[in-house]
């Protein structure tokens, strides 16, 4: 063989080499990739699904998550307990999320945590996971509080909001129906005590956290007034009505009508004067009712929405908690299993029999099951679907602690309802850039 031809034969098998090697990777790729999607059915490790919640809270929900787990063996969902503190939790969700890579597939949040988190990127549009038709099920403003610019962020689990508890045999006593007005309030409420039927008449958060801007909501939507306007930004704090509705609660404190420690008080320091049988009215959350069933005022005690001004309309700060998708998240499809399962009407029924929270499911307020248990839930849908919500915007937490700030200012005497509410409008305004 010459030269030539050993040449030619070598070259040729060094191409058939080359090209068998070629189908080899090709082959062990394809191999590799076949692997490692179906290497979870055969170890069998199911997708790991996690979410953050206070310690409180994870227990009772505990069940389900059992439960979940038991029907859906390829997912296996896991709660992290939290401090109790909401605050707290806030700042563990807003610190794995700066750090770059959240632990977290499903975020569990307060109502007013949704345009913060949207604005920052965290969480993903879940728009397209939620027909118009399922969305309907659902109080509307629970909806919209899950919505930032347009796009769903946060499906509802439980709702809440702030209402009116009277003392419904202390006005059938006196022959009062219970009051519509801010007026009516606190003239009832000087009767009563004038009558040494109760030691004060209304009790309300008036401690400096996000509790008193809560109920603050509240009186601004009773009197016509507005703290931020979501779309235009415009702030209404100083406006004539926003100052009047602060004028109210220093009227009851000046009155005696509300205790001079209102001021530093939360929802259980009220809700403990009420459940005494020493205060007439108590603006506080739906969870009282099921805990002063057992006090000295049990049957004694109703709810309505919050008074107003004359021709104004009530208003019932909406609060609650809900889930979202983490965009961290590896398994998206997984967690929105979760998340269905999780705020579907079953597994909410027996969420509220074992905790009497609020639903966010309009139907189940008159589900005869739980209607069985909490009497009074057809009457709280009356007052949720009053609801406000607070300024839906990324700024909130720190809108909040200005408003916070110069109100607490006000209705302690440090400052005048004008004053302190000019200096909240300008350090928002300033805030939002306006």
């Amino acid at each position: 063989m010459s030269i030539l031809q050993l040449k030619s034969t070598f070259h040729y098998n060094r191409l058939k080499l080359i090209s068998i090697n070629r189908w080899l990777i090709v082959l062990l790729a394809l191999v590799l990739v076949i692997g490692m999607a179906i290497l979870p059915a055969w170890t069998q490790q199911p997708i790991p699904i996690t979410t953050l919640i206070r310690a409180d809270e994870a227990q009772q929900l505990q069940p389900l998550v059992a439960k979940f787990n038991q029907q859906h063996p390829e997912i296996e969902f896991k709660i992290i307990e939290a401090p109790s503190d909401t605050n707290q939790v806030e700042d563990l969700y807003t610190s794995s999320f700066l750090l770059g890579n959240s632990p977290y597939d499903l975020v569990y949040m307060d109502i007013v945590w949704t345009p913060k988190f949207a604005a920052a990127g965290w969480l993903r549009d879940i728009s397209d996971r939620l027909t118009p038709e399922a969305a309907q099920q659902y109080l509307a403003e629970d909806i919209a509080g899950g919505t930032y610019q347009d796009k769903l962020y946060r499906l509802p689990f439980r709702s809440d909001a702030g209402m009116l508890y009277y003392r419904q045999d202390l006005l059938e006593q006196a022959g009062y129906e219970p009051p519509e007005t801010f007026a009516q309030l606190l003239t009832i409420s000087q009767d009563l005590q004038q009558k040494g039927l109760v030691d004060w008449g209304y009790v309300w958060q008036g401690k400096q956290f996000e509790g008193l801007a809560a109920m603050f909501v509240e009186v601004l939507e009773g009197n016509g007034a507005y703290w931020v306007n979501p779309d235009t930004l415009a702030v209404g704090l100083d406006r004539p009505e926003a100052i009047a509705s602060v004028e109210f609660l220093r009227t009851a404190i000046a009155q005696k009508i509300s205790p001079p420690g209102v001021t530093t008080y939360a929802e259980e320091e009220t809700r403990l004067l009420f459940q005494n049988g020493k205060v007439a009215f108590l603006r506080n959350w739906p969870y009282v009712y099921s805990l002063a069933v057992d006090s000295a005022i049990a049957g004694k005690y109703q709810i309505k929405p919050m008074v107003h001004a004359v021709g104004k309309q009530s208003g019932a700060t909406l609060g609650g908690w809900g889930l979202g998708i983490s965009t961290t998240t590896k398994h998206p499809d997984a967690a929105w299993q979760v998340i269905e399962f999780l705020s579907s009407a079953e597994s909410q029924r027996e969420f509220i029999l074992d905790t009497g929270f609020v639903p966010s499911r309009v139907a189940l307020f008159n589900d005869p099951e739980i209607v069985a248990k909490y009497n009074y839930y057809p009457q709280l849908l009356n007052v949720v679907q009053k609801s406000v919500l607070r300024p839906p915007i990324a700024q909130y937490a720190q809108a909040s602690d200005i408003l916070q700030r110069y109100l607490s200012a006000a209705i302690t005497g440090k400052m005048t309802s004008a004053e302190a509410m000019r200096n909240a409008a300008n350090e928002t305004r300033n805030l939002l850039g306006r």
